[in-house]
């Protein structure tokens, strides 16, 4: 049978969920900055489509990119902290990311208006976390189970 420690609380679904997309948001966007994980880290750029750098290869990343990825993680995890800001977390990022994955499909790739910048595999990725974003805090945050 386990035991809890006296004082330590149970993190709800929701709390859980908003926790591990910051913990991977943060990782994200320090990955961003390390040569070898970051293909071509030495053309990151701070903003804009000239940034040469590739996360997994994959993804186009700057300096911006990679702040904006480190302040979704901060947030999920100082959020986390109860169910309802971890439900607001969740469906916020989730807004958020259908903002910008329209955005992703307005804007032309080499264009200045890219100036965060995204490629096809982030409009795809970005587009993913909106559902999943959404769906996580619509589904498992406090104001569900009524």
């Amino acid at each position: 049978m386990a035991t809890r420690t006296p004082g330590t609380t149970r993190r709800t679904p929701v709390q859980t969920v908003a926790l591990i997309f910051g913990v991977v948001f943060l990782l994200v966007g320090v990955l961003g900055f390390i040569p070898g994980v970051t293909q071509g880290a030495d053309g990151l750029a701070f903003a804009g489509p000239g940034s040469m750098a590739m996360l997994l290869g994959v993804f186009h990343v700057s300096v911006l990119h990679n702040i904006v990825h480190l302040l979704f993680g901060v947030a999920g995890i100082a959020m986390a902290r109860t169910p309802g800001n971890a439900r607001n977390y969740l469906i916020g990022s989730g807004v958020i990311y259908a903002v910008l994955t329209v955005y992703g499909l307005l804007v032309p790739a080499d264009g200045e208006a890219n100036f965060v910048p995204v490629n096809t595999a982030d409009n795809w990725l970005h587009l993913v976390l909106t559902i999943g974003l959404l769906a996580a805090g619509l589904a498992l945050g406090p104001k569900a189970r009524r």
